[in-house]
């Protein structure tokens, strides 16, 4: 049977989604994300020569880095929220505090603590949820100000993270396997 003449079965839509970090605070839930790009991953290839034939077997697995747009709403502050990131990963403003210490991984990855996404069905139960594992943040870029634009204000992140765990349920908020690459 097709799936396009089942009433029961739906696809999964890319606006049914939600975005949680745990280094913005209070804010957990991010309500405020415009977009989010899932976690993606290449394979490397070695190839072989034998004879007049060429083989190919595969070699390393690497994840890209993920990115997302947020509108800066007023309250709360998204801008101040980020840059907080920045600061608990270690970042000293020069002349400011004591520059002995630096950023590093271990600062950066509880800085964020954990940057979850989760597809929602049409009932809002859960379908899928990704979790990127050590994860910190890679860069922030701020919308450029104009007074020809009367758009709202976004903030692009790039997130970092060793790998990416995807929880897949059956649609009723259950999860029923577990996949990790």
């Amino acid at each position: 049977m097709s799936f396009w003449t089942e009433s029961s079965t739906e696809p999964k839509r890319n606006f049914r989604f939600r975005v949680e970090i745990t280094g913005f605070g209070d804010n957990s839930v991010i309500w405020w994300v415009k977009n989010f790009k899932t976690p993606s991953y290449d394979i490397s290839e070695t190839p072989h020569d034998f004879m007049d034939n060429k083989y190919y077997f595969p070699g390393r697995l690497t994840w890209a880095d993920c990115s997302m747009s947020l509108v800066d709403p007023v309250s709360p502050n998204a801008t101040q929220l980020t840059n907080n990131i920045l600061v608990n990963a270690g970042y000293k403003i020069k002349g400011k505090e004591d520059t002995k210490t630096t950023m590093s991984k271990k600062n950066s990855v509880s800085a964020t603590k954990s940057v979850i996404v989760t597809i929602l069905n049409s009932d809002g139960d859960l379908i899928e949820e990704w979790t990127l594992k050590n994860a910190w943040l890679k860069g922030a870029t701020f919308s450029d100000l104009s007074y020809e634009d009367d758009g709202l204000r976004t903030i692009d992140l790039t997130w970092r993270y060793d790998w990416a765990e995807c929880v897949h349920g059956d649609g009723t908020g259950e999860f029923s396997t577990t996949a990790t690459t």
